[in-house]
């Protein structure tokens, strides 16, 4: 055999052991426009919500439905979501995802009453827990080099850490010059986009070998498990922490989540493997994800607050003040990790990150009611973009570094599960502190408009001052876990099978 055959062996051999190589920018496009979709609609129909609650005729107590009903879904199914990709192959679930996505978008866009619109977004967060996981595991088995994948992830954790201000913007935009409906609507346009990037660019890629099956009972308990943690911290908002409807799911949640670990410890075929949390950088990073995720829900949550309530901004103009900090996350997000992460590991940006978030955060508290945006709001939005592009992106990265072929879509699901409990149980812990902060300070008071005023700034400063205790708390957690030196990348990291 020539010079010239054995070169042209080992590139047929290249294409087979990872098929998606050649094509891995433009498979970044589609995975990014995926995952778009998902972070959007945990934000967008945020700012839809006030018309929709018109338009259905549902009341105040039933309206925070709207949006726990994705996030139960989504939070509690994302373990599974992330196995059936290693089981069934990543493009087939992706696919399953998309479609399903934009299916539930069309029936929620419809819907004419209450009951069929939450089902609509209960059955969005479900296919969306099998499109994210797929999303971040198919990223991490087609960047196998360690600089490229540092540069995408950094594009990925951009579009994660951005999607939640952007889905503000583009819901603003969409209820105020079409309606409602559309912030529905428009996953359509990306489902369709990107099922057909999917088809054409995609191999199917699985796990291979025998034994390869589903752990139903630990399907069930962390299912469960998840579901009692972020309904009883969704029902915080509505009821007192002493009220069964709280501590009681709060308590099934610690006992499920116990024996789902218990579970795993024994089954030949563990749904989440414990290698997988057992190794510590990932651990570190896992904590990283879901506290950035406290945080950032609740910047995005009373910043819109304070921005229409307090300021008189309307729905565009609230979702554009936004661009700012989109802007720093993206650029941060997207430099760091392609330019430092592969040479010094994630060590030194998360820690830092979570800092600078902390700083944005305090800045914060010092709103009051003669504030402007310009004088108060735009510097520490810069500054908490900045914070937390050095903080996202890296620890996703970490999160999903180092592991299995078998085991990449397990990862990438527990990446997202962070995210998703961090948001869910920030914005009920939060939006909890926040009444309770208005409540005091009203006490003893008349409540006149001014005084009214003062006190609602008055909880959302209190707000920002817990979200900066969180970052520094996670600065602490993630400079002791992550380990220093560049990330590992599991020789196996490729695709084990492809059809």
């Amino acid at each position: 055999m020539t010079t010239t055959s054995l070169e042209r062996a080992r590139i047929a051999e290249a294409q087979e052991s990872h098929p998606h190589h050649a094509r891995r920018w433009a498979i970044l496009g589609v995975l990014g426009l995926a995952q778009l979709m998902v972070v959007l609609d945990a934000t967008i129909v945020n700012i839809a919500l006030p018309s929709a609650q018109r338009a259905l005729g549902f009341s105040n107590d039933n309206r925070q439905w709207i949006v726990t009903a994705y996030a139960l879904a989504f939070g509690a199914l994302l373990p599974l979501g992330g196995r059936v990709g290693d089981l069934i192959g990543r493009k087939t679930t992706l696919l399953v995802g998309l479609i399903g996505f934009a299916a539930a978008s069309a029936i929620g866009g419809a819907a004419e009453g209450f009951g069929l619109l939450v089902s609509a977004r209960a059955a969005q967060g479900a296919f969306g827990a099998l499109l994210a996981p797929a999303v971040l595991s198919l990223l991490t088995t087609t960047f196998t080099d360690a600089k490229e994948r540092a540069k995408a992830f950094g594009i990925y954790g951009a579009i994660a850490g951005a999607g939640g201000a952007m889905g503000l913007l583009l819901g603003g935009v969409l209820t105020e010059y079409l309606d409602w409906r559309w912030c529905m609507y428009v996953n359509i346009v990306f489902a369709v986009l990107a099922t057909f990037g999917a088809l054409s660019l995609l191999h199917n890629q699985r796990a291979e070998g025998p034994g390869h099956r589903l752990d139903v009972p630990g399907t069930v308990t962390v299912s469960a498990g998840l579901f009692s943690l972020v309904y009883g911290f969704g029902n915080a908002e509505t009821h007192a922490w002493g009220d069964a409807a709280v501590w009681g799911w709060l308590v099934a949640a610690v006992a499920l989540l116990t024996a789902f670990v218990v579970i795993e410890t024994r089954v030949a075929h563990p749904l989440i493997p414990l290698r997988v949390l057992l190794d510590r950088t990932r651990s570190g990073a896992l904590l990283s994800v879901l506290t950035l995720g406290v945080g950032m829900f609740a910047v995005f949550l009373f910043l819109t607050y304070y921005l229409q309530q307090n300021l008189g901004f309307s729905p565009i103009r609230s979702g554009a003040a936004f661009l700012p900090m989109i802007a720093a996350l993206a650029v941060t997000a997207t430099v760091a990790t392609s330019v430092v992460v592969p040479r010094v590991g994630p060590r030194p940006l998360v820690p830092a990150g979570f800092l600078v978030a902390a700083g944005g955060m305090l800045w914060l508290t010092q709103l009051n009611v003669h504030s402007s945006y310009a004088g108060s709001i735009l510097g520490p939005l810069l500054v908490s973009g900045v914070g937390i592009g050095l903080a996202m992106a890296p620890s996703m990265t970490a999160g999903t570094s180092g592991v299995r072929a078998a085991d990449a879509g397990v990862a990438s699901a527990l990446v997202n599960t962070a995210q998703q409990v961090g948001g869910s149980v920030g914005t009920a812990v939060l939006s909890t502190i926040a009444s309770s902060a208005l409540t005091h300070a009203l006490a003893g008071k008349t409540p006149t408009a001014q005084a009214t005023l003062a006190a609602a700034i008055d909880s959302y400063t209190t707000t920002f001052t817990w979200v900066a205790a969180f970052f520094l708390a996670g600065a602490v957690v993630s400079g002791l876990l992550l380990r220093s030196g560049p990330l590992s990348v599991d020789p196996d990291a490729a695709p084990a099978a492809h059809m």
